[in-house]
């Protein structure tokens, strides 16, 4: 791949595909689509564009080169007719004392952030799930956690129990009273304050492992949760770093 060129990176994500659009080492654009079924991907290999797309891509030439992240194989194996296709593995990926199961939507990210940001960090992932990951000034994976993210969680209550409803993030705008008065309330009241404080802890744990750390958050819900944060937080949010491309940065050095 001739790094000065245009060429497509796409994230494969739990719930939605994600692309950037780099003309060699810069990233032009990103976007989101739903996945793509086999007979579209076959069409885009053959230079046909999707309306999805930026209009932009109309006027590049055909098959892109593509560089993939994914952390669902059933949709990576789709790709592999995709006409100038790489794959990145955890192995591609230079942090220390990883350990086989390693996300690499986590490894990158936090690859990433460490190398534009610097080392240590600590990424918190707000998509379908939630995820903390720490790497030290050595570039040493220190660990992390994962848990359902908000939708997630949310979709659990209402598609698991009879009586409670099933609700919408999109539809939400400011913080839930804590001691609700209804059930949908009840509920936002439950997950969304209980969330935030655990966010709230595990990054105070990780300043007292490394004072002089960056965070940073991305992810579908990372907006919401920011600003929920800067209600409730503003001390600490004021030292949190809100960037949605930390993999596509972690593609890039890699």
């Amino acid at each position: 791949m001739n790094i000065q060129k245009p060429w497509l990176a796409l994230e494969i994500g739990n719930s939605r595909l994600h692309w950037g659009l780099f003309v060699g080492e810069t990233l032009d654009c990103t976007w989101n689509t739903d996945y793509l079924p086999d007979s579209v991907i076959q069409q885009l290999g053959n230079g046909r564009t999707l309306d999805e797309f930026p209009a932009k891509i109309f006027t590049l030439p055909s098959s892109l080169p593509l560089v993939i992240a994914s952390v669902v194989p059933s949709q990576t194996a789709l790709w592999q007719s995709y006409p100038n296709v790489r794959v990145i593995t955890l192995e591609n990926v230079p942090l220390k004392n990883t350990y086989p199961t390693l996300g690499i939507d986590r490894a990158l990210a936090l690859w990433g952030a460490g190398i534009k940001l610097g080392f240590p960090i600590l990424v918190i992932d707000a998509g379908t799930a939630l995820t903390f990951t720490g790497a030290d000034s050595e570039q040493n994976l220190v660990g992390g956690a994962i848990l359902p993210g908000l939708g997630l969680q949310f979709a659990t209550l209402g598609q698991k129990t009879s009586q409670l409803p099933q609700l919408e993030t999109q539809n939400f705008t400011s913080l839930p009273p804590r001691f609700a008065l209804n059930t949908p309330e009840a509920i936002q009241s439950g997950v969304i304050y209980t969330l935030l404080a655990g966010i709230k802890d595990f990054m105070t744990a990780w300043w007292d492992l490394y004072p002089n750390s960056k965070v940073a958050i991305k992810g579908g819900d990372r907006t919401l949760l920011f600003n929920y944060l800067q209600t409730l937080y503003p001390e600490i949010t004021a030292h949190l770093i809100v960037e949605p491309n930390l993999i596509f940065w972690g593609i890039i050095y890699v």
